[in-house]
């Protein structure tokens, strides 16, 4: 039966060794109140101590707020999640050693939640084979203190797969916006529904806890049932959340547009972008677009994509989608990533990373932190610093096509563009096209095995992924290719025979007209 109960009285359910899962996506959606009356407990009375956080995004601000409650010395034992970049404080704790961790695609978490609710051992996929998931090289351990293997490798009719072992939730903290007193929760003023629902079912016949942050509570019967999102025979507690901690994501409390009760106005008259490496680079991958794509974008670089399509009058032949959910309108970028405008329909993570992982998805476009001579991409370690891999791998395993986006060096870059050509005016002191990456988050040998596309677009070079490794088949008109493509990078490309000028109209101060070339 579902209690409606004080924050304080809700937590104290959580026990010292239990397994904690956390619902929303990275700052949209987070159970704020409830994890903030977590960390207080702890700081007052030394417990629950030695947790373990089951949290497929990143439920932080960088400002600490989110999981970055929990973190408290001897709180947290381990921590099995997609992405770190939003709770630093948490990821420098995994980098010291001093919790244990496992980084595992966002879709293949979303799935073993599910698969978790199901009764089944663990979810078989393809993700992440060839990567640092696989057994084979990390299998995800995300640091030297994690020694217990999660993930296996298994053969089914001959094809390779990764087993991931199932993990019981005992307490399960997720958000809404209304319960009725038996419990059932909606979502109309969220901004997504994300994996709620899984992460709620995966605790409750794992026989544990869901506790629900809401908005508000309403009396039983005054739900309409196509409205409930989560049933309330999942829920055994509810908590009412005051507005301040329950803003829609960390950067705004409530928009309207994010939730769909809105249209938001589209700006016909929007500002041309500058002409800078970034809007080169958005130009020459928007020129890889394919009538009536279903595309996938990343943070940086790629959110130009759809800015560039717009310019060059071609918008109408894409459909936007984020992995949190949103499929069609535009995305957001910034604090609020995963949220969308004017999109068309919202569905689960969980239900989104399906029809990614099915193959649904046209086209990715990423960026490039690091790639090497043989396509492979790393995005998700560097060092000190542990982000994460977060839905990276899910969309650049499954695409039909993939177009990574990034400068050729960085950390001092500048360019001079115009005329129809590039010049290079300072170096970047560091090159992103190393020996070898650090991390495998993007497998060029496992995309040559299946025979998928791959583009890797510069401000001043394009390259394309062979069974041979990366070959350079495209430089800027003013650029010396020995000097200007192969002298910065980490190793020496293959150079096509019939090496192409990229195209003059890429760097001009008019919009790229894409209507022909889609």
């Amino acid at each position: 039966m579902t209690v409606r109960q004080s924050r304080d009285a809700a937590v104290e359910c959580i026990d010292d060794g239990d397994t904690v899962g956390i619902g929303g996506f990275v700052a949209v959606g987070i159970p704020e109140y409830v994890l903030e009356a977590l960390g207080e407990r702890y700081a007052e009375t030394g417990h629950p101590r030695d947790l373990t956080l089951y949290h497929p995004a990143a439920e932080g601000d960088r400002q600490g707020n989110g999981l970055s409650h929990l973190v408290q010395d001897g709180m947290l034992e381990c921590t099995i999640a997609s992405h770190w970049g939003f709770t630093p404080d948490l990821m420098e704790k995994i980098v010291d050693n001093e919790i244990k961790a496992y980084n595992l695609p966002f879709g293949a978490m979303d799935h073993m939640l599910r698969d978790t609710a199901a009764g089944k051992p663990g979810t078989i996929s393809h993700v992440g084979l060839g990567t640092f998931v696989d057994p084979r090289q990390d299998g995800g351990k995300a640091n030297d203190i994690t020694d217990e293997d999660i993930i296996e490798l298994m053969t089914v009719d001959g094809e390779e797969y990764l087993f991931y072992q199932s993990v019981p939730i005992d307490v399960a903290i997720i958000r809404g916006t209304t319960a009725d007193e038996n419990g059932n929760i909606t979502t109309e003023r969220e901004a997504l529904d994300s994996n709620v629902l899984a992460m709620a079912q995966a605790a409750h016949n794992s026989d544990g806890t869901v506790i629900a942050q809401v908005e508000r509570v309403t009396e039983s019967g005054t739900l309409t049932a196509r409205d409930v999102v989560v049933p309330g025979v999942l829920v055994d507690s509810v908590v009412e959340a005051p507005p301040s901690h329950h803003q829609q994501t960390y950067a705004e409390d409530y928009n309207p547009a994010y939730s769909g009760e809105i249209k938001q106005p589209t700006d016909d008259d929007l500002e041309p972008l500058p002409l800078d490496e970034r809007t080169i680079i958005a130009r020459r991958a928007a020129m890889e677009l394919e009538p009536d794509s279903v595309i996938n974008l990343g943070v940086g670089v790629p959110e130009l994509v759809p800015v560039v399509a717009a310019e060059g009058g071609v918008d109408d032949e894409i459909t936007q989608t984020v992995e949190s959910g949103p499929v069609g309108g535009a995305a957001s970028g910034g604090i609020s990533f995963g949220t969308a405008v004017n999109h068309e329909a919202l569905v689960s993570s969980t239900q989104q990373f399906d029809f990614y992982d099915g193959g649904g998805l046209d086209m990715g476009f990423l960026g490039m932190a690091q790639a090497d001579a043989m396509g492979n991409i790393n995005v998700s370690r560097f060092g000190s610093q542990l982000p994460g891999c977060g839905g990276f791998i899910n969309i650049t395993q499954n695409a039909e096509k993939v177009v990574f986006c990034g400068t050729l060096t960085t950390d001092g870059l500048e360019i001079e563009a115009g005329g129809g050509e590039l010049s290079i005016e300072s170096e970047g002191s560091s090159t992103k096209f190393v020996d070898s990456v650090e991390q495998i988050t993007f497998s060029g040998e496992y995309a040559v095995e299946i025979d998928q596309p791959i583009v890797y677009v510069t401000e001043r070079a394009v390259f394309e992924l062979t069974p041979e490794g990366l070959e350079l088949t495209e430089v800027a008109p003013g650029i010396d290719v020995e000097a200007d493509v192969i002298g910065p990078m980490g190793f020496e490309p293959i150079v096509a025979d019939d090496l192409a000028e990229m195209s003059p109209a890429l760097f001009a101060d008019e919009s790229l007209d894409l209507t022909d070339a889609i």
